[in-house]
């Protein structure tokens, strides 16, 4: 069985409550007092239980990590299984615990966040997601705990910070550089606008061709959802009709694949009879044939910046910016036609 503070006090010869300071490095002991516990902590091996720490001091040295979606739209998205792992490994080494957490909705996420600040379960969250909504933002901020969002923030918050990258710079240039390889009939498939990132991704698309006079089709610009199969049958869409878009930039990694599996099932060769472009991360760019030309999504810097960032907060929250910005590079391959 486990020792307890009651088996280190009746050790040490001291009381309980003696062994609790020591315990929660308090400095109202005597030196030999002290010594007798830390001698019996030894001795019997004692663990201190979390949970009991917990209760009695500052709370759990633990971090939540939040999406802020409801499963459906992240599912299949190499994304979230990566970047979740990017922050363990930094949690670790500050030996901080991580705690998952997953909602229906807002509303509910918001419920449970405040309860594990409540019962100081958590020092900080780290958002995966931004929403364009940010009446979570506004309902959480009140309650002093840092916020990392690996996302874009627009509002003025108090305990709420941002770690992104240039979204609608990075689409922008995208765009821009099928334009200069000679295409201006292109389209777009992008993810619903629910999020900041998505509402970016589209609006760099959208400005790049209305400062080059291109014209900007409703019917080649697709909201194609969260799942691969709608995707798929967007990219089917764009290609259904006889005037054919001669590129398409795509805003995530699920569109990029429903594409080049679209392609493939219905013979079109890549980049002779659609040039493609977008958004991808380097795994997943090893299994394209041919290899896209695209911003990789720095997802392992995104995380490990989030969680840096956190820590810092944690440690010291003065002088930190509200916004971090994550350089990217486009990488050119061999997914776009020269026309």
């Amino acid at each position: 069985m486990a020792a307890t503070i009651y088996d280190i006090a009746k050790l040490a010869g001291v009381s309980k409550s003696t062994v609790s300071r020591v315990l929660n490095k308090q400095t109202n002991i005597s030196e030999e007092a002290h010594k007798k516990v830390l001698q019996a902590i030894k001795e019997l091996d004692y663990q201190p239980s979390k949970l009991a720490r917990a209760l009695t001091s500052s709370g759990f040295d633990a971090i939540m990590v939040i999406s802020n979606r409801s499963t459906k739209t992240t599912s299949g998205n190499p994304y979230f299984s990566e970047i979740i792992h990017s922050i363990s490994v930094e949690a670790e080494r500050e030996n901080f615990d991580l705690i998952l957490q997953t909602a229906k909705n807002s509303e509910d996420e918001l419920q449970k966040c405040l309860t594990k600040i409540q019962q100081k379960m958590i020092k900080g969250i780290i958002m995966l997601s931004s929403p364009a909504d940010e009446t979570f933002f506004d309902k959480i901020d009140a309650y002093n705990i840092p916020i990392v969002v690996t996302g874009k923030v627009e509002g003025a918050y108090q305990n709420i910070y941002s770690v992104d990258t240039d979204n609608f710079g990075d689409s922008y240039a995208l765009t821009e550089f099928l334009i200069q390889s000679g295409h201006k009939k292109i389209a777009c498939i992008h993810a619903p606008l629910d999020y900041h990132v998505s509402v970016d991704r589209l609006a760099g698309f959208r400005n790049c061709l209305f400062d080059h006079h291109l014209d900007i089709r409703s019917d080649w610009i697709i909201d194609s959802g969260y799942q691969i199969e709608d995707s798929y049958k967007a990219a089917e869409k764009l290609m259904a009709g006889l005037d054919k878009p001669t590129a398409v930039f795509a805003t995530d990694d699920i569109k990029v694949m429903s594409i080049y599996k679209m392609a493939a099932d219905n013979g079109y060769k890549i980049p002779e009879d659609l040039s493609v472009i977008g958004y991808n991360d380097k795994v997943a760019s090893t299994f394209l044939s041919p290899p896209l030309t695209s911003i990789d999504i720095p997802i392992n810097r995104l995380g490990q910046s989030a969680t840096k960032l956190l820590f810092q907060i944690l440690k010291d929250n003065s002088d930190i910016p509200k916004e971090t910005i994550i350089t990217t590079n486009m990488i050119v391959r061999d997914s776009i036609k020269k026309i």
